[in-house]
């Protein structure tokens, strides 16, 4: 397969973008919900970016029913209450029949527990590097944890 890094997906304004075209640093991708018990790590996110790391965040309703918005109340709801600049693509499934190419891509790798597969559960996150290799990280492991 191509680089990670090339395969389309969309914004939310549903404009077809790739994780090369966002950024050609190293980039934390993150599925994220609004109402989970992870949401802080929004706060953690932010603290990333604006130390000048890329975080691209992907909403998913796939866990709990914890995002149910659209991506206007997504991106509302993080500005407003986490106030979130880095970029909120549009609403996805990271598992299943549904999921996008790149989460295909990204489930493949493995965590320092020995998890590969589909995401378990919010606030999975995956940091991929300038050379398209990919780090998963399990949802509860703290923004600031992550080897950046």
């Amino acid at each position: 397969m191509a680089n990670i890094r090339d395969i389309q997906f969309e914004d939310s304004e549903g404009n077809k973008t790739s994780l090369n075209q966002i950024t050609d640093k190293k980039i934390v991708v993150v599925n994220v919900a609004s109402a989970c018990g992870l949401t802080r790590h929004y706060s953690g996110l932010q603290e990333l970016a604006d130390s000048g790391h890329q975080v691209v965040a992907f909403p998913c309703n796939q866990f709990g029913g914890q995002e149910p918005g659209t991506i206007q109340e997504i991106c509302e709801f993080a500005s407003s209450k986490y106030s979130v600049t880095f970029p909120i693509m549009a609403k996805i499934e990271v598992n299943g029949d549904s999921q996008i190419p790149l989460y295909t891509e990204l489930n493949k790798a493995t965590d320092s527990e020995g998890h590969t597969g589909e995401i378990r559960w919010n606030f999975e996150k995956f940091i991929v590097d300038v050379d398209g290799n990919v780090s998963r990280f399990a949802p509860a492991t703290s923004p600031s944890d992550l080897p950046l």
